[in-house]
């Protein structure tokens, strides 16, 4: 595939997306596709899935594929531009994870 060719498949698949964003109105999406959510983090989909298998990232999965919630995403995003520093995205999957299982010991009771 030569470069340009190479352009104009990314260009379309971008304009894809965007048209079926608004084609769906102004409803924020509930779901990222690992795909999108690897653009919108800035990181190759390899780096999301590696991350999902050692279980550092949060998603949900439906058969063979993987989709990211989108509340997911925007709280990485939050916390990093409020923190102004690295955000841990396992840390932060471990602390929800060890939240859910004492709420499962203690039925919900502190």
């Amino acid at each position: 595939m030569s470069a340009l060719s190479e352009k104009k498949s990314v260009l379309s698949k971008g304009l894809h997306l965007m048209s079926t964003s608004a084609v769906a109105g102004s409803n924020p999406p509930i779901f990222y596709t690992v795909a999108e959510a690897a653009r919108i983090l800035r990181v190759d989909v390899a780096t999301i899935y590696r991350a999902i298998r050692e279980d550092a990232f949060p998603a949900v999965r439906l058969r063979t594929r993987y989709v990211i919630p989108a509340r997911a995403v925007e709280e990485i995003v939050r916390q990093a531009s409020e923190s102004g520093s690295v955000v841990d995205v396992a840390r932060m999957t471990a602390e929800r994870r060890s939240a859910r299982e004492f709420e499962a010991k203690t039925g919900g009771a502190w």
